[in-house]
């Protein structure tokens, strides 16, 4: 059962990409994106919980429907996301342990190091932290896309939804510095030189870095 769990948010916490994915088609309708994303990753974590490789499909052609009816059901109850208080003080302890982390490793926890830290389940500390703490999205500059539909096609989606969660899954898996670096690279439009003064790097490693970060993701999405 706690190897199940273990697993479970696991799979969760590399696929949070999912989350922003989705959150993001509902943009503008109403709701905060903080409570889309947060029903959105419970969503995920029911996912997590419920999935099942035999099935013969990818997780994420499974967990996307998933995410999509919880930030649906979010609509339906009046954009209230339901949380139990014991859920609301794990977040507000979780908060006040990331940030003496981050003082003083300099880093974000991951979330086996929080469910340490707390003596609490990696499992209750995705969903702890989903109602928690803000997003941090990839796709932040993106404009708001109008339309009304607001459906992905499953399980048979659509070439440029399926390289798009192949995209995101890659990167979610990415050390934060690497991710970083992804981001000012392509989504701020900056120079490798800049990028390198930024991260404390030389223009050569960031260079060298980039290309083997493409490579990688390329390999993943194949």
């Amino acid at each position: 059962m706690i190897k199940a769990k273990a697993e479970a948010s696991s799979l969760a916490e590399e696929n949070l990409g999912l989350v922003h994915m989705c959150a993001n088609r509902f943009r503008g309708r109403g709701i905060e994106y903080e409570e889309l994303y947060s029903a959105g990753c419970i969503g995920l974590l029911k996912a997590a919980k419920a999935f099942d490789t035999e099935r013969g499909v990818r997780f994420s052609t499974y967990a996307v429907p998933v995410i999509l009816g919880e930030i649906k059901r979010l609509f339906r109850d009046g954009g209230t996301v339901k949380v139990s208080r014991g859920l609301k003080e794990l977040s507000l302890r979780l908060s006040k342990l990331r940030e003496s982390f981050i003082s003083e490793k300099g880093r974000e926890p991951t979330v086996s190091e929080l469910a340490d830290l707390s003596a609490a389940d990696p499992a209750d500390v995705v969903e702890a932290l989903a109602v928690a703490m803000p997003p941090v999205s990839l796709t932040a500059n993106y404009d708001d896309r109008e339309g009304s539909d607001i459906d992905i096609p499953v399980p048979a989606p659509d070439t440029e939804i399926t390289d798009r969660l192949s995209l995101y899954q890659a990167l979610s898996r990415l050390d934060p510095n690497d991710r970083r670096l992804l981001f000012l690279r392509y989504f701020k439009n900056m120079t490798q030189s800049d990028i390198a003064a930024a991260l404390g790097m030389t223009q050569v490693q960031v260079s060298r870095r980039e290309k083997k970060l493409l490579s990688a993701i390329r390999e993943q999405m194949i």
